[in-house]
Order: C-alpha cells, then sequence, then structure tokens
C-alpha cells in the first residue's frame, strides 16, 4: 500500500517502521493539516496527531475520499460529525482507543465480565489508567473504551467520571508516571474480596501493528469501523 502518516510523532515513526517492514511505502509524513496535494495520493491514511487537530485532519482525508484510519484520542465529541463525513464522501473511517490486539481481547474480555457482574450487586466497579507523563489527555481513550463497554453491560452504571466510583457514576483513576507505555486495570470489589483484570503494554509496537493491520483491512471498504470488525471479535 501507499501509506500517508498524519501525525508524525513517537507512534507515527513507530509505524513508519513497522509498515515499511510489512512491505508497504510511506509517500507522506505529516505534522501539519493534510491536502490533496501533500497527501500525495495515499491509499489509506493512518492518523496520529493531537486532540485539537484531529477533527480537521480526519476531515480533509475523508473529503478527498481517503480511508483514514485515527489512533488520536481526546476529540470524540466530533466523532458522529467524522463518521458522517465518510458516509458522504463513500469511503472509510476506522477509529481505535487503541490498536494493540491484546488490548482489543481484553476489551471482549472486560464486556465479558461486566455483563456476569451485573448480576453481583456486592461488588462495586473502579477503572484505573497509568501512562506517561507526555499524555495529553485524562483519562485515556482505552480507559473511556473500558467504561463505555461496563455501562453497557451492567445496569448499576450510566456515566463514568474521572474520580472514585459513587453510585451510578463509574470512576476513573488516571495516572501520569515516567515512561509508561500504557496500563489498563479493572476492579471489582466488596467488603470481603476484590477481582481484577489488567492489561500492560510494554511497548508501542503493538499498537502500531495493529493500526498498520486495520490499515490493510480497510482498503476497499466503506463505512465506519473498529477494530472488533478488524479481529471479528
Amino acid at each position: 500500500m501507499r501509506i500517508a502518516l498524519v501525525g508524525y510523532g513517537k507512534m507515527g515513526k513507530i509505524i513508519d517502521e513497522m509498515a515499511t517492514k510489512r512491505g508497504h511505502e510511506i509517500i507522506a509524513r505529516l505534522n501539519e493539516t493534510p491536502t490533496a496535494e501533500t497527501l500525495n495520493r495515499p491509499d489509506v491514511v493512518i492518523e496520529f496527531s493531537h486532540p485539537e487537530a484531529a477533527f480537521n485532519n480526519i476531515k480533509n482525508c475523508l473529503q478527498n475520499r481517503i480511508p483514514v484510519v485515527s489512533g488520536t484520542t481526546g476529540w470524540l465529541a466530533q466523532k458522529n460529525e467524522i463518521e458522517e463525513i465518510a458516509l458522504q464522501n463513500n469511503t472509510a473511517f476506522l477509529y481505535g482507543s487503541n490498536f494493540s490486539l491484546g488490548v482489543n481481547l481484553f476489551f471482549a474480555l472486560n464486556e465479558k465480565l461486566a455483563a456476569i457482574m451485573n448480576n453481583f450487586k456486592e461488588y462495586t466497579v473502579q477503572l484505573e489508567e497509568i501512562h506517561h507523563v507526555h499524555k495529553k489527555d485524562a483519562p485515556s481513550g482505552t480507559a473511556i473504551s473500558l467504561a463505555e463497554g461496563i455501562i453497557q453491560n451492567h445496569a448499576q452504571y450510566d456515566a463514568w467520571k474521572l474520580e472514585e466510583t459513587q453510585n451510578h457514576d463509574l470512576g476513573i483513576f488516571a495516572i501520569r508516571q515516567d515512561e509508561v507505555p500504557g496500563t489498563h486495570s479493572v476492579f471489582y470489589r466488596s467488603e470481603v474480596d476484590e477481582i481484577e483484570i489488567r492489561h500492560a503494554a510494554f511497548s508501542r509496537d503493538g499498537f502500531a501493528l495493529g493500526a498498520v493491520m486495520a490499515a490493510e483491512w480497510i482498503q476497499g471498504k466503506q463505512g465506519n469501523f473498529s477494530m472488533k470488525d478488524v479481529l471479528h471479535l
């Protein structure tokens, strides 16, 4: 494939290496808002930029009928509008809060456990995420996806908030620490015990591989997708 990278920070550079290893050609490396000229006619765009830039970055690509795989978090209030733009332009958009294979399996496990624990009111749920000190948004997109998976499968909770769980508000603790790539934990606590599921990333390589796999998968498709579609979860 001919791939354009929009957002060429740490993740962009690792995706560059991963895509090249898999035989693809990187034909644009952009840190500015993309245009038809600077994109250089790619087959797909992989977008990992900043929350304040993501909407315009993605919109410009979709309006040029170029499919987009995006991993930028912190901008999701405008996601519905982006999905409509993708449909209007007969192209494809795939958003992932986390492209790691392990994390997406973790998402599926989280939803299954929430459905089971819905029947056991003795337990209160709490989420925790730990990331490197450079991460700009909190909570992480992955933590929000975990919270949404619980809310959809557990009748006790109808919203999430950035603190301790209280009543119907599911709590998320967001911790910024050193150079941690990403650790996410879900705790079910009662007065007598605790159940924990946890995913810890050792490097960003897993995120990059998943993003490239998503770009490979999205070619020739129209519509809005997620990693559940890519991995058949």
